[in-house]
């Protein structure tokens, strides 16, 4: 499939504001089924220092700053991506989760030196006891490490439900257990600890994905959002992305954009105001098809 991507994100200010500097991860990250086609960025007022750089993650991020008075901040982003369906193993063909975790401990390829950093809590994915017993429900003896995340995503799908008011990104991970409530950015951290707690590896990955009105509903334009999801590392294959929001294996109907330990890796705007007294946020994304699907 081949998608545009625009997220347009602004900031009014009720004073002028002296000087912003910002970082986005906004940029589509090419993976082995996706192809970054283009992407354009554009930041109103013109700021004096843009540079994009690449993080620890392999993440492309555009830093800038406008250093005079302005009273509104926007930045749109524009992607075009093509995406193919990734390969996925059978789940259970996939090595005991006992095994994973004991790769995952010896290191003994250079794969699993980079996943195990994975495996340990961050910022923002505390590893807690009642998140580690949680998960371990799906996780009995001898169960291959896919069909035990495919169980455990399943689960948080059904036992959970989608609340936008039900938390902020400061939600912890015991909040998020305790309500039941939470979204994509809950659900994906809530995941990811339990993974953690168990010894397997996890990241965070941020993104979008294709949304489809109802039959005889015109599809809104601006009227989807970022979303989140997780990776679970399989020894002998590689990361496979879980979306416990939707439960689904991710498929061509997703867009990565960046991958870290938590959210707070990968926020798609972060920074810094002078100024400005109070401020109003706005975000719009699009995410079109270019393409009909075969």
């Amino acid at each position: 499939m081949k998608y545009r991507i625009i997220h347009n994100t602004s900031y009014k200010y009720s004073a002028p504001a002296s000087l912003s500097q910002n970082e986005l991860l906004l940029h589509p990250r090419p993976t082995p089924s996706q192809e970054v086609i283009d992407f354009q960025l554009s930041i109103v007022p013109m700021p004096q220092y843009l540079h994009c750089r690449t993080d620890y993650f392999g993440n492309t991020v555009h830093v800038f700053m406008v250093q005079h008075p302005h009273n509104e901040l926007i930045m749109s982003a524009t992607s075009i991506v093509r995406t193919s369906p990734p390969v996925i193993p059978g789940a259970n063909t996939t090595v005991p989760y006992e095994t994973a975790v004991q790769r995952l401990v010896e290191r003994k390829q250079s794969i699993e030196l980079e996943a195990s950093q994975f495996v340990f809590a961050s910022p923002l994915v505390t590893i807690t006891a009642a998140a580690t017993t949680y998960a371990r429900l799906s996780f009995p003896p001898g169960m291959p490490v896919l069909n035990g995340a495919i169980d455990l995503v399943r689960r948080i799908f059904t036992e959970f439900t989608y609340d936008k008011t039900a938390s902020t990104v400061d939600t912890t991970v015991e909040q998020v257990l305790i309500n039941k409530k939470g979204v994509c950015q809950d659900f994906a951290h809530l995941a990811i600890s339990g993974l953690r707690g168990l010894g397997l590896a996890a990241r965070y990955v941020s993104g979008y994905m294709e949304t489809i009105p109802p039959p005889g509903k015109p599809k809104l334009v601006g009227a989807d959002a970022s979303h989140a999801w997780f990776s679970v590392f399989v020894p002998d294959f590689g990361w496979i992305d879980l979306d416990p929001t939707n439960n689904l294996i991710v498929n061509d109907s997703y867009i990565t954009v960046a991958w870290g330990r938590d959210y707070g890796d990968v926020a798609p705007v972060k920074g810094v105001v002078m100024g400005g007294g109070a401020h109003m946020l706005s975000v719009m994304v699009d995410v079109a098809a270019q393409e009909s699907r075969q």
